[in-house]
Parts: structure tokens; sequence; C-alpha cells
């Protein structure tokens, strides 16, 4: 069987899309619920309703994006021209998003409504073909974790440079040096140099990514019959309840993670640059030992007992002095190194379950399979997002106060160490319902390669005898 091995700067091409999604998607996810609170002025628990209801859209716009990607034909593939048609207007929608205009409050209500749902409605466009793509560069199982753990190395990168860079230009460019103090114009601009950054990656990525992998049987059918047969596939329903269950605690935590070095640690905006970039650090460790994990055990078990250790570890987390800052960050590094091992794990398993759905159906539908799991990963993070909020509501959380009650101290230590604990514990259990391990990707992969050269062997005999008929 002829496998597929990627030059490093593919690798890092391919990894740059992802890069250039996380400098817009890991603002949402660290800063997007304070900055609504606290800069935009809006209640929390409309917060939490404003990241739910947009993921109603997603339902609808999700699996049509995956089909009209399945069904592209162009000169550079189906899913890798989408990164260059969609990513102009991905990220000036992002930066209209982080825009807060001076109306009426409801006024802004609907601008916030409307420019959540745009961004997200270009970040389905390019996303789910972005997705899709890590699954046409390469045959190779252990290549594809290879391949994620170089993504999610360019996504620390990304997330990195956002997490040191995005408050402190919030703070110059909303400063008196500009004309006027203004904590919004400040977020407006910072959000402005990082979506240009973002459009370069986005650019390098299309420029060194190649698809290679083709379906033995091409998509043509309409897009019921291949919903239909998507779900025929048992290993993908299983996958899609993994993708909720996997983004859900770490999600909970980044949302949560600036109230609690301001609000519990009492800490500054310049201390929480400076403690989330050492998060990502941890995070870009826990990238490359994916790969060093799983050359040596089972992507299944490695991704099973890391989260029993999470699980363990986060709720630890809440017994910790809040105070003992030193004690606080080494703590708050290691959770991220072992928070991050599993997200190459669970990306290149989707494609692992793409092969195997195409193996035990004889049709191979990426983009509405991506999309399926793109979606769910939605709806985790507006469930995370969205659970903030509304905890934050109940607990009696109030941005303009001067200090916080104790009771709105405690949800904020819960949304920080235990919530996520329990969802780490979760998610293990449900990776217990996956069987696409080792030795059975090794069997599927074989049979795939003699499949897809019957096929060519097929359709080169018929176009030989069409050729011979014309000249006789």
């Amino acid at each position: 069987m002829k496998r597929t091995a990627l030059s490093v700067k593919e690798k890092i091409g391919y990894g740059m899309g992802d890069a250039g999604c996380n400098m817009i998607g890991g603002a949402i996810m660290l800063f997007l619920n304070y900055f609504y609170t606290d800069i935009f002025g809006l209640a929390p628990a409309l917060v939490g309703v404003l990241l739910l209801s947009v993921r109603v859209l997603d339902a609808v716009t999700d699996p049509i994006m995956g089909a009209i990607a399945d069904r592209t034909q162009s000169r550079w593939g189906r899913f890798r021209p989408w990164i260059l048609w969609i990513s102009v207007p991905y990220v000036l929608f992002s930066v209209l998003m982080f825009t807060t205009p001076e109306w009426t409050y409801d006024s802004k209500v609907i601008y916030a409504f409307a420019t959540y749902f745009l961004m997200s409605l270009t970040y389905t466009a390019i996303n789910i073909p972005y997705c899709s793509l890590g699954s046409v560069i390469t045959n190779d199982p252990q290549e594809r974790v290879s391949c994620q753990s170089y993504r999610f190395v360019m996504v620390g990168v990304a997330t990195l440079i956002l997490s040191m860079t995005l408050l402190p230009m919030a703070d110059w460019f909303g400063s008196e040096a500009f004309g006027v103090e203004s904590k919004a114009r400040g977020y407006q601009m910072a959000m402005g140099v990082l979506a240009l950054i973002a459009l370069v990656m986005f650019l390098f990525c299309f420029a060194n990514v190649r698809e290679r992998i083709k379906p033995a049987v091409a998509t043509n059918d309409a897009l019921k019959a291949d919903l239909k047969d998507v779900w025929k596939n048992d290993q993908w329903v299983r996958i899609l309840l993994l993708t909720l269950c996997n983004v859900c605690p770490g999600f909970i935590r980044m949302a949560a993670t600036m109230y609690y070095v301001i609000w519990v640690m009492e800490k500054s905006t310049s201390f929480a640059t400076m403690f989330i970039s050492i998060g990502v650090i941890g995070m870009m460790i826990g990238s490359t030992m994916a790969k060093v994990l799983t050359d040596r055990f089972c992507k299944l078990s490695v991704f099973f007992w890391t989260n029993i250790v999470l699980a363990i570890f986060s709720v630890g987390f809440y017994f910790i002095d809040p105070h003992a800052t030193m004690v606080i960050v080494g703590a708050y590094f290691i959770l991220n190194i072992f928070h991050q091992i599993p997200s190459p794990l669970h990306w290149s398993l989707m494609a692992d379950v793409d092969d195997y759905g195409e193996w035990k159906t004889g049709k191979r539908i990426t983009g509405i399979s991506f999309s399926g799991n793109l979606f769910f990963l939605k709806v985790g993070l507006a469930v995370a997002g969205a659970m903030v909020g509304f905890l934050l509501s109940y607990y009696g959380y109030d941005a303009n106060a001067a200090r916080q009650s104790d009771v709105a101290i405690n949800g904020i230590m819960l949304l920080f160490t235990v919530i996520p604990g329990v969802g780490y514990l979760i998610t293990a259990g449900v990776v217990r319902l996956l069987k696409v391990d080792r030795n059975l990707m090794k069997q599927i992969q074989i049979d795939l390669e003699k499949r897809r050269n019957n096929y060519q062997e097929l359709n080169d005999y018929q176009e030989s005898r069409h050729m011979a008929e014309k000249r006789v």
C-alpha cells in the first residue's frame, strides 16, 4: 500500500490555515465573553442567548456547505479553493464583530447578533473545507497525526501572538495618544491588526497544500441521499458526540480565564496577557507530545487516559489558593500541556472515521462528514460560552462592580476548574465508544487502496476500449 508522506513545508502550510482561523477563533474563546459584557456592554445572560441562537442556523448552513465543498470542481481541488475565496470576508466580519457602534442599547444588540452571525457564516464557509482538506492530503494515519501535531503547534503560535498582543494593543490603540481614550476603539483596532496577520496565514496555506486523495466513486447524489448515507457510518455518529464533549471543557475554561485572573486572582490585564501566554506555550508542548505518544500507543488509549488525568487535575485546581500566584501559574501551565494532547488526536480521528465510512459504505462524503463535526464543535463553543454567560448571571456577576460578591467569585472558580473537570470525565467515557483503533485502521487502508486501484484499472480499461472503438 502506497502511503503519502508530507514535507515539513506542507505540514506547516496546512497548520497555517488553522492558525489563521485561530487568530479570530482564539479571540472568541478567550476574550469575546469579556468583550461583550465589559466593553460592548451586553448583559451576561443576553451574551449566552446570542452565542446559542446562531447555532440554530448552523444546523442548516453546515451540511449545505459540506455538500457544496464535496461537489466543488476546480483546478485547485474540492476544498483548497475555499480558503482563498472566503479568507477576506471572514477576517472583515471578525473585525466588525469586535467593533462597538455608539448606538442605543437595542440597536447594539441587533448589531451584535448580525455581526456574530456573519462571522459565523464565513467561518463555516472556510473551516469546513479546511478541516476536510486534512483527510485528502495523505492516506497515512501516522502522517495524519503528525500533520495535525504541526497544525496545533501553528495554532499555538497564533494563539500566543494573540494572547501576548491583543490586550496590550487594545490598551495602546485605546489610549489618549490616539485622540480620546476608548477601550472599544482599542479592541477594534487590535483585531484589525490580527485579522491582517490571519489573512497572510490563509494565503500561505492555500499556496503550499495539495489535495491528493480522491474518492473511488465521486459524489453525485442529492444532498438528502448524502445525509442519509453518512448516518450509516456508526463511528461518525459517535465522533460527533466526542467532538461536542471534547471541546466544551477547554472552551468553558478559556471563556472564564479573564474573569478568573481579574476578579479571583485580583490581577491586572497585563498579568492576564502573561498568564494566558504561559498557558498557550503549554498547549504547544502538548501538541508535540501527541505525535510522540501515538508513535508508541494507540491514539484511542492516549485520548482516554489523558482525559482521566485532566479530570483529576482540573478538579484539584479548585482547591489551590488563587493568591498563591506562582503555584497557580505552574499548575495552569501543566494543565494546558495535558489539555492540548487530545486535540491533534481528535482531528486525525475524524479523518480515520471518514476512511471507515468509505470502507463500510463504499462512499466517501468528506465535506458533509466534517461539516457535522464542525457543527458540533461550534455547538460546543456556543454551549461553553453560553454556560459562562448564564452562570455568571446566576451567580450575580456585575461588570460595573468594584468587587464581586463571594458567590460570584466561587462561581467563577467553578467555571475555571470543577465544571471543565466534569466535562473531561464525560469525554473519557465517550472515547470508549469508538472502535477505529490502530489495527482496524491498518486493515481499512489496505482494503481502500485495493478498491481504489481496482476502480482506476476499470476506468483505464473502459477509456482505452472507448478510444479503440473511436479509431475503428
